[in-house]
C-alpha cells in the first residue's frame, strides 16, 4: 500500500478501479429495471454518509431503483437526496430473521440456550412417496413470480430467471411433476421469493424447503436470512418453530422512481 499523490494519480486510480466493477453493475443498463438497478448501503455515520451519496455519481437517480439496508437510519438521508433528485420513494420495513447457525457464527449474542441445541429447530417430515426434494430451473420462474409479493411483471421474472441460473435454490416437486413448494437466494445472499401453491399449503412444505434451503447455504459458507412482512404471521410462526433468529435490526427497502 503506497499514499497516493496528486489529482492526477487519483484519476488513474479510478480509471483502473472502473474496469474491475463488478458484473452485477454492469448489468445495470434498464432504466426501469428495479430489481437489477439495486443498493446496498451500510454506514457507520448514517447522517454523514449524505455528503458522500449526493457529490458522487453511486446512485444513477435517473433510473428506477432500489436501496436496501438494515438500518433505518438512512430514512432522512434517502428521503433528502430523492427529493433533490426529483424521485418519489415507496419505502417497505419488514422483520430480518437470521437461522441459529448462522447467528452462531456472526451474532452469537442472539443465541441462547435453547436455540443452540444440536437437534432443535427441525422441520416435521414430509410424504417422500408424494414429495420429491429438487432444484428450480428458469422454466419454473413464472410460477416463484406469481406468489412473489415484489414480483408480477417482466422485468421481475427475468430477475427469478437469473437467480435461478445463478444462486442455490431449493424446492419440492408434487404429484404433478411440478414444483409446489420453493425457496432461492438473491443477489445479497438472502433466501427470498419463497411460496407454495395454495393447493398444498398447511402440509409443513415451507418449512421444510426453508430448513433444507437454509441448511445448504450454511454448509456452502453463506449466511442464511430471511424477511417477511409485520403482518405475516404464518412465516413468523415458522420462522420461531425452526428457531430462527429475530435480528435487532429491521430489512429495509426504498423502491425510488424519477418523477
Amino acid at each position: 500500500m503506497f499514499p497516493l499523490q496528486g489529482p492526477q494519480a487519483l484519476q488513474m486510480l479510478e480509471k483502473s478501479l472502473r474496469k474491475s466493477l463488478p458484473e452485477s453493475l454492469k448489468e445495470m443498463r434498464d432504466d426501469l429495471d428495479n430489481f437489477t438497478n439495486t443498493y446496498q448501503i451500510y454506514s457507520k455515520e448514517p447522517k454523514s454518509c449524505h455528503e458522500f451519496l449526493g457529490t458522487s455519481d453511486v446512485i444513477n437517480w435517473k433510473q428506477h431503483l432500489q436501496i436496501q439496508s438494515s438500518q433505518s437510519s438512512l430514512e432522512e438521508v434517502i428521503q433528502s437526496l430523492a427529493a433533490a433528485n426529483l424521485s418519489k420513494v415507496k419505502k417497505t420495513q419488514r422483520l430480518l430473521y437470521m437461522m441459529p447457525k448462522t447467528a452462531q457464527r456472526l451474532l452469537p449474542f442472539l443465541v441462547t440456550t435453547k436455540t443452540s441445541c444440536g437437534n432443535s429447530g427441525r422441520p416435521k417430515a414430509i410424504n417422500q412417496e408424494l414429495f420429491k426434494l429438487a432444484l428450480l430451473d428458469v422454466s419454473h420462474a413464472a410460477l416463484v413470480d406469481q406468489f412473489w409479493a415484489f414480483g408480477g411483471n417482466e422485468r421481475s421474472q427475468r430477475f427469478i430467471k437469473r437467480c435461478i441460473q445463478t444462486f442455490p435454490s431449493t424446492c419440492v416437486v408434487g404429484p404433478e411433476g411440478t414444483p409446489v413448494s420453493w425457496a432461492l437466494m438473491d443477489q445479497t445472499g438472502e433466501i427470498r421469493m419463497g411460496g407454495t401453491v395454495p393447493k398444498y399449503r398447511a402440509q409443513g412444505l415451507s418449512s421444510y424447503v426453508l430448513y433444507i434451503q437454509g441448511w445448504a447455504l450454511e454448509t456452502l459458507g453463506f449466511p442464511a436470512y430471511n424477511n417477511t412482512s409485520s403482518s405475516n404471521k404464518i412465516v413468523q410462526k415458522m420462522c420461531e418453530t425452526l428457531q430462527h433468529l429475530p435480528v435487532p435490526c429491521d430489512w429495509n427497502q426504498w423502491n425510488c422512481e424519477p418523477l
